[in-house]
């Protein structure tokens, strides 16, 4: 394999990649040193709230004692479910702190696919929000308990012994943050050192849960140290530094909010600043109030910025970064970026939650045009090919299988062995089940998914998912579901619905009952009423021809 596939580093950005699992190895490590070098500098900006560094590792270890006072043991595993808040940053190291791994909660779940997340991980504790858009977590779950999830009864959730109410009023069965920091002032301080200190880089620190084309989500398992060298590598080829000013648009649920986020902010020495709503005029004057220089997001971002009618009005010129994707790009977009928003350095990426979130990335001198229609090439010590069905490496320039191996490919997936040894070879390559053409340069362009997700707004939407979802319904008996282009979200999802004999209900309708049961953007956007589902001969639905039929629709 050449030098640009497999990642070796060539000039650039690449040759001064400090590689964080060496520097730091784990997050409690990474806390204590940032702490220790930038002390009084401000870590996060939330509001009318401003943390230092040394308050940030100081509050994550009063949690740290919390938990062990509530029975946290190493290992254990402890949810967040909230919006981008400082108190999620603090909860996740806190968490860290105590050796237990992180399970992030999608802030646009419904109960029943909270409640499936929580069980399936066996998590211990909870950490939420009762008050995050007129929405209360808790009674969603609440309402969620013994009810359908995917397609299933939810299993019992008697692991989940505590809820710890970050923000909003608790509930008579559930601890205030004060109540759960108070808790934990029996722990002396010298054993959360402790228990922080025995964290080792092999450890798990979280398990990210992605939905598959079973219909049922997986947890992916990363480590301390496998995540801090990831993101080390694309903290380096972004040039995100020290002092630089955040902004976290990307919810701390995803691996970019989390890790590239997050992580890659402490590594850095640059100060976060969270974003809880996505809304373009309150970023453009958070922008020009906090004199940002960091600001990733998917395209529309940026377009719709450029295209704000108070663009003008807004003084955006701090910008210097920022990281982009999830979509296809127009070669003009970046061109603008770069001549009306003043950004220094762009950059576009590929990855998946299986490798860490990251696998490969477009570097600080690329042209436009390879910025817009590519993904870059393979980050720093990680190989990607393109291989056909026997596993052999196609030539370049033709199409196939996007399969990566490295430090940053995941454990597995948590309790399914089965899917792992789908997922992971006997080589040791993660099959990502996207179809990729790489150029002579190393660098990769995606152009399908075999596993028929689509993204809908930078979020992943999986089409077997959202059918068992929509099965619950007792006046559907079949659904296929298929993405579709969409100008502002990219893609959208569309469903063609067979109604059970005797039962009635409009496209209408349908997507009512939906909005009512799934995270919104899981939600079709469009709902056709057919008869029958076109099959092939043994049985499987021709997605193919269903997506074609829905394209031609919405551009007639």
């Amino acid at each position: 394999m050449s030098d640009a596939s497999s990642g070796s580093t060539v000039g650039g950005a690449d040759a001064t990649i400090v590689r964080g699992d060496e520097r730091w190895g784990t997050t409690p490590r990474l806390l204590a040193d940032v702490a220790e070098r930038l002390g009084d500098a401000p870590a996060i900006v939330d509001a009318d709230r401003t943390l230092s560094f040394a308050e940030l590792a100081a509050e994550a270890q009063r949690v740290t004692r919390a938990l062990i006072a509530l029975g946290v043991a190493p290992g254990d595993r402890v949810a967040i479910w909230a919006p981008n808040v400082w108190e999620w940053v603090v909860a996740l190291l806190g968490l860290h702190g105590a050796g237990a791994v992180l399970v992030p909660l999608n802030t646009r779940f419904k109960g029943p696919e909270a409640a499936y997340v929580l069980a399936k991980s066996g998590a211990k504790v909870l950490c939420c929000v009762t008050d995050f858009l007129d929405t209360d977590y808790v009674a969603l779950l609440r309402a969620a308990a013994g009810g359908p999830v995917v397609g299933r009864p939810v299993a019992d959730l008697d692991e989940l012994a505590h809820v710890v109410v970050l923000r909003g009023e608790p509930a008579v069965d559930t601890m205030s943050w004060g109540a759960f920091l108070e808790a934990g002032e029996a722990v002396p301080v010298a054993e959360a050192e402790q228990r922080a200190g025995a964290v080792a880089p092999e450890d798990l620190s979280d398990i990210l849960f992605t939905s598959g084309t079973t219909g049922t989500p997986k947890g992916v398992m990363t480590a301390h140290g496998q995540n801090l060298r990831s993101f080390s590598a694309w903290a380096s080829v972004v040039g995100l530094r020290q002092g630089d000013r955040y902004l976290i648009i990307n919810p701390f649920f995803h691996a970019f909010g989390y890790k590239a986020g997050i992580l890659a902010s402490l590594m850095m020495g640059a100060t976060i600043y969270p974003q809880p709503v996505f809304d373009v005029p309150t970023v453009m004057a958070r922008v020009a109030d906090e004199r940002i220089t960091m600001l990733p997001g998917p395209p529309t971002l940026y377009q719709t910025i450029l295209h704000h009618p108070d663009f003008s009005e807004f003084d955006l010129s701090s910008l210097r970064l920022a990281v982009t994707g999830a979509a296809a790009i127009p070669v003009e977009l970046i061109v603008q970026m770069r001549a009306e928003l003043g950004f220094e350095t762009i950059i576009t990426g590929y990855g998946l939650t299986e490798a860490c979130g990251i696998a490969t990335m477009c570097r600080w001198d690329d042209d436009a045009e390879t910025i817009a229609t590519t993904s870059g090439r393979a980050i720093p010590d990680v190989e990607v090919r393109c291989v056909d069905d026997a596993g052999t490496e196609v030539p370049r320039g033709e199409p196939g299988e996007v399969v990566l191996r490295g430090y940053n490919v995941m454990r597995g997936y948590f309790d399914e062995p089965g899917e792992t040894a789908v997922a992971l070879d006997a080589d040791g390559w993660l099959h990502t089940g996207d179809i990729g053409i790489m150029d002579d340069r190393g660098y990769l362009r995606i152009t399908d998914r075999m596993k028929d997700m689509f993204i809908v707004g930078g979020f992943n939407a999986y089409p077997a998912e959202i059918e068992n979802l929509m099965l619950a319904d007792e006046r559907i008996a079949q659904v296929a579901v298929v993405g579709i282009p969409d100008e502002r979200m990219g893609e959208v999802g569309c469903a063609f619905v067979v109604l059970r004999p005797g039962a009635a209900a409009t496209p209408e309708e349908l997507i009512a009952w939906c909005r009512e049961h799934m995270a919104n953007y899981k939600v079709p956007r469009r709902v056709e009423l057919v008869d029958v589902l076109p099959l092939n001969a043994t049985g499987k639905v021709l997605k193919f021809e269903l997506r074609a039929r829905a394209t031609d629709a919405a551009s007639s």
